[in-house]
């Protein structure tokens, strides 16, 4: 018997359910999971089942398209390992928390290199058996970097996702279009506020009492994609802002690797730069 994930999103009309149910049912699979959601503001339908069956994927596919309506984007899809890469800079904490549960077998997924601008991880990651590939921004503007990065990309085949571990660089927009919805960040703020550069000690200015993280797909306008994950945890007046960055690491770690395993298991739908997670 075989496993698959069928992800559907459409315009909303009567009957979808009933209709794909029916070919689960006909076709003698077993549904183990189902989520539906609908947008009613934008006439929108969103299902991820789990089934499991004995028919081929491609003929799976095929009796679902011939019930649903043009509109339907549909994928079925065998649940396997993802292709992933990682870049970093120089902190630890959140591509130390990858690594570690990829170690103990937690992440559907083969990291293939850890990309860094910066040598000072490289000890770090080898530890883990994972090719950890330098490549410095030293004496180069940001496209020729960027452009670097993309050539050692490209050697690798089926990147499923780009996991931005801390990595303390903003991508131009040719590199966002490559890999649309496919590079998932985590920005150590509860967005949208503090966008930018140090938000510890702007929320610590603000004042504020909770901090959080939050991890996000990658589009050109800075930390404005799409919202996978979000996490908070309370401060007061005694904290300074160095206490909530260190406070704030926990957070982002969890957070950053959550997104990952939603991303990982297909859990994700993206439209009008927002997510639906099931």
């Amino acid at each position: 018997m075989s496993q698959y994930r069928v992800l559907i999103d459409a315009n909303d009309e009567k009957g979808l359910v009933h209709k794909v149910s029916t070919v689960f049912y006909q076709n003698s699979f077993n549904i183990l999971t189902n989520s539906e959601f609908v947008d009613s503001e934008n006439n929108k339908f969103f299902m991820r089942s789990v089934v499991e069956g004995d028919m081929p994927l491609d003929e799976l596919y095929q009796s679902i398209v011939s019930v649903m309506p043009p509109s339907a984007n549909i994928d079925v899809i065998a649940p396997k390992n993802k292709n992933i890469v990682i870049m970093a800079t120089k902190e630890m904490h959140a591509l130390g928390d990858i690594l570690v549960r990829h170690e103990a077998g937690e992440l559907e997924a083969n990291i293939l290199c850890v990309i860094s601008n910066y040598a000072e991880l490289g000890s770090f990651v080898e530890k883990f058996n994972i090719p950890f590939i330098e490549i410095s921004h030293v004496g180069l503007d940001r496209q020729e970097h960027e452009e670097k990065i993309i050539d050692t990309l490209a050697k690798f085949d089926n990147i499923d996702y780009i996991v931005l571990a801390k990595y303390m660089r903003i991508l131009t927009p040719k590199f966002v279009e490559i890999y649309e919805n496919r590079v998932i960040n985590i920005h150590h703020s509860f967005l949208p506020a503090f966008i930018g550069a140090n938000p510890y000690k702007q929320a610590y200015e603000r004042g504020v009492k909770i901090i959080g993280a939050t991890s996000h797909f990658v589009n050109n306008n800075l930390d404005e994609g799409p919202i996978i994950a979000q996490e908070v945890i309370h401060v007061n007046h005694a904290n300074g802002w160095r206490d909530m960055q260190r406070m704030g690491k926990d957070v982002e770690k969890i957070v950053l690797s959550r997104a990952l395993r939603l991303a990982l298991e297909d859990r994700i739908f993206v439209y009008a730069n927002k997510t639906v997670i099931f």
